[in-house]
Protein backbone atom coordinates (compact mmCIF):
# COMPACT_ATOMS: atom_id res chain seq x y z
CA UNK A 1 0.00 0.00 0.00
CA UNK A 2 2.99 2.57 0.82
CA UNK A 3 6.11 2.94 -1.04
CA UNK A 4 8.86 1.21 0.65
CA UNK A 5 12.33 2.72 1.42
CA UNK A 6 15.62 1.23 2.04
CA UNK A 7 17.15 1.10 5.90
CA UNK A 8 20.32 2.53 5.37
CA UNK A 9 21.43 1.61 8.72
CA UNK A 10 20.48 -1.98 9.38
CA UNK A 11 22.48 -4.73 8.26
CA UNK A 12 20.53 -6.49 5.73
CA UNK A 13 18.69 -3.03 4.63
CA UNK A 14 15.75 -3.92 4.88
CA UNK A 15 12.65 -2.47 2.85
CA UNK A 16 10.54 -0.12 5.36
CA UNK A 17 6.81 1.02 4.38
CA UNK A 18 7.60 5.22 4.33
CA UNK A 19 5.50 8.07 4.38
CA UNK A 20 2.95 7.02 7.17
CA UNK A 21 3.40 10.46 8.77
CA UNK A 22 -0.36 10.90 6.45
CA UNK A 23 -1.75 9.08 8.74
CA UNK A 24 -0.37 11.77 11.25
CA UNK A 25 -1.28 14.45 8.98
CA UNK A 26 -5.09 12.53 8.18
CA UNK A 27 -6.24 12.12 11.87
CA UNK A 28 -5.06 15.34 12.87
CA UNK A 29 -6.77 17.42 10.58
CA UNK A 30 -10.29 15.67 10.74
CA UNK A 31 -9.45 16.35 14.67
CA UNK A 32 -9.36 19.92 14.48
CA UNK A 33 -11.83 20.11 12.38
CA UNK A 34 -14.56 18.98 14.57
CA UNK A 35 -13.01 20.20 16.97
CA UNK A 36 -13.55 23.56 15.43
CA UNK A 37 -16.82 22.63 14.15
CA UNK A 38 -17.79 21.86 17.86
CA UNK A 39 -16.05 24.78 19.74
CA UNK A 40 -18.56 26.41 17.59
CA UNK A 41 -21.73 24.77 18.50
CA UNK A 42 -20.49 25.12 22.33
CA UNK A 43 -19.60 28.85 21.85
CA UNK A 44 -15.93 28.18 22.92
CA UNK A 45 -13.91 30.90 20.98
CA UNK A 46 -10.44 29.72 22.29
CA UNK A 47 -11.10 26.69 19.85
CA UNK A 48 -11.35 28.93 16.67
CA UNK A 49 -7.43 28.15 16.15
CA UNK A 50 -8.27 24.94 15.43
CA UNK A 51 -8.95 25.81 11.93
CA UNK A 52 -5.51 27.46 10.87
CA UNK A 53 -3.69 25.13 13.01
CA UNK A 54 -5.77 22.39 10.91
CA UNK A 55 -4.71 24.32 7.50
CA UNK A 56 -1.14 24.57 8.53
CA UNK A 57 -0.89 20.78 9.21
CA UNK A 58 -2.48 19.65 5.99
CA UNK A 59 0.08 22.19 4.01
CA UNK A 60 2.85 20.96 5.40
CA UNK A 61 1.78 17.52 5.16
CA UNK A 62 0.95 17.48 1.56
CA UNK A 63 4.59 19.28 0.76
CA UNK A 64 6.20 16.73 2.66
CA UNK A 65 4.04 14.07 0.63
CA UNK A 66 5.30 15.70 -2.46
CA UNK A 67 9.07 15.74 -1.44
CA UNK A 68 8.41 11.86 -0.48
CA UNK A 69 6.78 10.88 -4.22
CA UNK A 70 9.73 13.35 -5.79
CA UNK A 71 12.58 13.45 -4.06
CA UNK A 72 12.91 17.72 -4.32
CA UNK A 73 16.31 18.92 -4.35
CA UNK A 74 16.91 20.40 -0.62
CA UNK A 75 17.20 24.14 -2.43
CA UNK A 76 13.80 23.82 -3.04
CA UNK A 77 12.55 21.83 -0.13
CA UNK A 78 14.00 24.40 2.71
CA UNK A 79 11.39 27.40 0.55
CA UNK A 80 8.40 25.53 0.61
CA UNK A 81 6.98 25.59 4.44
CA UNK A 82 6.63 29.32 3.75
CA UNK A 83 3.24 28.59 1.79
CA UNK A 84 1.89 26.36 5.22
CA UNK A 85 2.22 29.66 6.63
CA UNK A 86 -0.46 31.03 4.49
CA UNK A 87 -3.57 29.55 6.94
CA UNK A 88 -2.19 31.96 9.61
CA UNK A 89 -0.93 35.17 7.78
CA UNK A 90 -4.61 35.03 5.70
CA UNK A 91 -6.53 34.66 8.91
CA UNK A 92 -4.54 36.88 11.18
CA UNK A 93 -4.01 34.21 13.73
CA UNK A 94 -1.48 35.26 16.50
CA UNK A 95 -0.59 37.85 18.40
CA UNK A 96 1.58 40.69 17.01
CA UNK A 97 3.76 40.83 20.11
CA UNK A 98 6.84 38.50 20.53
CA UNK A 99 8.60 38.72 22.95
CA UNK A 100 12.77 38.98 21.81
CA UNK A 101 16.14 38.21 23.62
CA UNK A 102 17.42 41.27 21.54
CA UNK A 103 15.08 43.95 21.65
CA UNK A 104 12.59 42.71 23.76
CA UNK A 105 8.98 42.71 23.84
CA UNK A 106 7.69 44.10 20.20
CA UNK A 107 4.33 44.92 19.47
CA UNK A 108 4.33 44.88 15.46
CA UNK A 109 0.47 46.35 15.74
CA UNK A 110 2.41 49.76 16.72
CA UNK A 111 4.12 50.49 13.77
CA UNK A 112 1.58 52.59 11.22
CA UNK A 113 2.00 53.87 7.98
CA UNK A 114 -0.41 56.71 6.70
CA UNK A 115 -3.03 54.47 8.04
CA UNK A 116 -1.25 51.47 7.07
CA UNK A 117 -0.42 48.31 8.93
CA UNK A 118 2.85 48.08 7.89
CA UNK A 119 3.99 46.27 11.02
CA UNK A 120 1.45 43.93 11.08
CA UNK A 121 2.12 43.15 7.25
CA UNK A 122 5.71 42.58 8.42
CA UNK A 123 4.82 40.20 11.49
CA UNK A 124 2.34 37.94 9.28
CA UNK A 125 3.81 37.67 5.96
CA UNK A 126 7.73 37.82 6.80
CA UNK A 127 7.84 36.65 10.42
CA UNK A 128 5.78 34.25 11.22
CA UNK A 129 6.80 32.45 7.42
CA UNK A 130 10.53 32.98 8.79
CA UNK A 131 9.43 31.17 12.12
CA UNK A 132 7.67 28.41 10.08
CA UNK A 133 9.99 28.25 7.68
CA UNK A 134 13.00 27.63 10.30
CA UNK A 135 11.62 25.47 12.68
CA UNK A 136 10.22 22.84 10.19
CA UNK A 137 13.50 22.77 8.15
CA UNK A 138 15.15 22.16 11.41
CA UNK A 139 12.98 19.53 12.24
CA UNK A 140 13.26 17.73 8.96
CA UNK A 141 16.80 17.69 8.94
CA UNK A 142 17.66 15.57 12.33
CA UNK A 143 16.37 12.36 10.83
CA UNK A 144 17.64 9.50 9.06
CA UNK A 145 17.66 7.29 12.01
CA UNK A 146 14.62 5.25 13.51
CA UNK A 147 13.11 7.23 15.67
CA UNK A 148 14.56 10.73 15.37
CA UNK A 149 11.73 12.16 13.12
CA UNK A 150 9.04 11.39 15.83
CA UNK A 151 10.45 10.95 19.30
CA UNK A 152 12.69 14.45 19.34
CA UNK A 153 9.73 16.48 18.12
CA UNK A 154 7.14 14.43 20.38
CA UNK A 155 9.31 16.07 23.20
CA UNK A 156 9.17 19.67 22.09
CA UNK A 157 5.03 19.17 21.63
CA UNK A 158 4.51 17.94 25.51
CA UNK A 159 6.93 20.86 25.87
CA UNK A 160 4.56 23.36 24.23
CA UNK A 161 1.84 21.83 26.20
CA UNK A 162 3.58 22.16 29.36
CA UNK A 163 4.12 26.02 29.17
CA UNK A 164 0.64 27.25 28.05
CA UNK A 165 -2.64 27.07 29.05
CA UNK A 166 -5.35 24.68 28.36
CA UNK A 167 -5.95 25.65 25.06
CA UNK A 168 -2.97 23.34 24.18
CA UNK A 169 -4.59 20.36 25.68
CA UNK A 170 -7.59 19.81 23.30
CA UNK A 171 -5.62 21.17 20.12
CA UNK A 172 -1.95 19.16 20.51
CA UNK A 173 -3.03 16.12 23.01
CA UNK A 174 -5.07 14.16 20.21
CA UNK A 175 -2.43 14.78 17.32
CA UNK A 176 0.46 13.98 20.16
CA UNK A 177 -1.13 10.71 21.18
CA UNK A 178 -1.18 9.67 17.00
CA UNK A 179 2.51 10.86 16.77
CA UNK A 180 3.48 8.89 19.66
CA UNK A 181 2.17 5.66 18.10
CA UNK A 182 3.81 6.18 15.05
CA UNK A 183 6.91 7.09 17.48
CA UNK A 184 6.92 3.53 18.53
CA UNK A 185 6.71 1.65 15.14
CA UNK A 186 9.07 3.58 13.57
CA UNK A 187 12.09 3.65 16.34
CA UNK A 188 11.42 -0.33 16.17
CA UNK A 189 12.40 -0.09 12.58
CA UNK A 190 8.67 -1.29 11.29
CA UNK A 191 7.52 2.03 9.20
CA UNK A 192 9.46 5.20 8.05
CA UNK A 193 7.10 8.91 8.64
CA UNK A 194 9.09 10.23 5.84
CA UNK A 195 9.32 13.91 5.30
CA UNK A 196 5.21 13.44 5.17
CA UNK A 197 4.99 13.35 8.85
CA UNK A 198 8.42 15.50 9.68
CA UNK A 199 7.15 18.51 7.73
CA UNK A 200 3.62 17.92 9.00
CA UNK A 201 4.83 17.93 13.08
CA UNK A 202 7.50 20.48 12.06
CA UNK A 203 4.84 22.90 10.99
CA UNK A 204 2.14 21.87 13.77
CA UNK A 205 5.34 22.89 16.71
CA UNK A 206 5.78 26.09 15.13
CA UNK A 207 2.20 27.15 13.89
CA UNK A 208 1.04 26.17 17.80
CA UNK A 209 3.83 28.44 19.08
CA UNK A 210 2.86 31.39 16.80
CA UNK A 211 -1.17 30.73 17.98
CA UNK A 212 -0.28 30.69 21.63
CA UNK A 213 1.69 33.03 21.47
CA UNK A 214 4.75 30.66 23.20
CA UNK A 215 7.78 30.97 20.38
CA UNK A 216 9.90 31.26 23.18
CA UNK A 217 9.60 27.96 23.91
CA UNK A 218 9.60 27.03 20.84
CA UNK A 219 13.19 28.26 20.12
CA UNK A 220 14.80 27.01 23.22
CA UNK A 221 13.05 23.58 22.25
CA UNK A 222 14.83 23.16 19.23
CA UNK A 223 18.19 24.24 19.70
CA UNK A 224 19.74 20.93 19.35
CA UNK A 225 17.74 20.79 15.76
CA UNK A 226 18.77 24.60 15.10
CA UNK A 227 22.40 23.02 15.83
CA UNK A 228 22.28 20.39 14.13
CA UNK A 229 20.84 22.87 10.52
CA UNK A 230 23.70 24.92 10.90
CA UNK A 231 26.37 22.79 11.14
CA UNK A 232 25.35 20.87 8.38
CA UNK A 233 24.52 23.98 6.08
CA UNK A 234 28.01 25.53 6.99
CA UNK A 235 29.46 22.22 5.93
CA UNK A 236 27.31 22.38 2.58
CA UNK A 237 28.16 26.03 1.52
CA UNK A 238 31.39 26.45 2.62
CA UNK A 239 33.07 23.68 1.68
CA UNK A 240 30.40 21.83 -0.31
CA UNK A 241 30.54 18.65 2.12
CA UNK A 242 27.77 16.52 3.56
CA UNK A 243 27.52 14.25 6.58
CA UNK A 244 27.59 10.67 6.88
CA UNK A 245 27.81 7.65 9.00
CA UNK A 246 29.31 4.64 8.50
CA UNK A 247 27.34 1.33 9.60
CA UNK A 248 30.15 -1.28 11.34
CA UNK A 249 29.82 -4.10 13.66
CA UNK A 250 26.36 -2.90 13.89
CA UNK A 251 27.37 0.88 15.43
CA UNK A 252 27.62 3.73 13.55
CA UNK A 253 30.64 5.86 13.11
CA UNK A 254 31.35 8.92 11.39
CA UNK A 255 34.56 10.27 9.83
CA UNK A 256 33.75 13.91 9.99
CA UNK A 257 31.37 15.93 12.34
CA UNK A 258 29.18 17.86 9.71
CA UNK A 259 26.13 17.38 11.74
CA UNK A 260 24.97 16.97 15.35
CA UNK A 261 24.79 12.93 14.42
CA UNK A 262 27.86 13.03 12.99
CA UNK A 263 29.83 14.92 15.80
CA UNK A 264 28.56 12.36 18.01
CA UNK A 265 29.44 9.12 16.17
CA UNK A 266 32.61 10.76 15.36
CA UNK A 267 33.76 10.52 19.19
CA UNK A 268 31.17 7.71 20.43
CA UNK A 269 30.49 5.27 18.01
CA UNK A 270 26.89 3.65 19.14
CA UNK A 271 24.17 1.52 17.83
CA UNK A 272 21.68 3.47 16.01
CA UNK A 273 19.10 3.39 18.62
CA UNK A 274 21.31 4.61 21.15
CA UNK A 275 22.42 7.13 19.49
CA UNK A 276 18.46 7.90 18.49
CA UNK A 277 17.97 7.73 22.29
CA UNK A 278 21.08 10.47 23.06
CA UNK A 279 20.01 13.20 21.14
CA UNK A 280 16.46 12.76 21.71
CA UNK A 281 17.92 13.25 25.78
CA UNK A 282 19.51 16.78 24.12
CA UNK A 283 16.16 17.77 22.54
CA UNK A 284 14.56 16.51 26.23
CA UNK A 285 17.24 19.04 27.93
CA UNK A 286 16.77 21.61 25.98
CA UNK A 287 12.86 21.43 26.21
CA UNK A 288 13.29 21.07 29.71
CA UNK A 289 14.98 24.39 30.00
CA UNK A 290 12.47 25.61 27.49
CA UNK A 291 9.24 24.62 30.53
CA UNK A 292 11.40 25.72 33.58
CA UNK A 293 12.11 29.15 31.62
CA UNK A 294 8.58 29.37 30.89
CA UNK A 295 7.27 29.06 34.51
CA UNK A 296 9.82 31.04 35.78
Amino acid sequence: MFPKAVDQHKPDKPLVPNGLGVIYVLCSSVYLFLLYYYGNEFQAPSLAVALPLAGCILFGGFMGLIDDWMDLRWRYKAFIPIFAALPLAVLREGNPVMATYIFGKVDFSRYVFNGFPIGEVFFYFIVIPLIITIATNAVNQLGGLNGLETICPSIVIIGMILTTNTLALPLLLFPLIVYLLLAVFNFHGKVFVGNTGSFAVGITAASYAILANNEQTLLISILPFIFNSALILLNVFLFDRTARLILKDNKLYSENRRSLLTLIAYYKPLTERKLVLFVATLVGVSTLAAVLVGFA
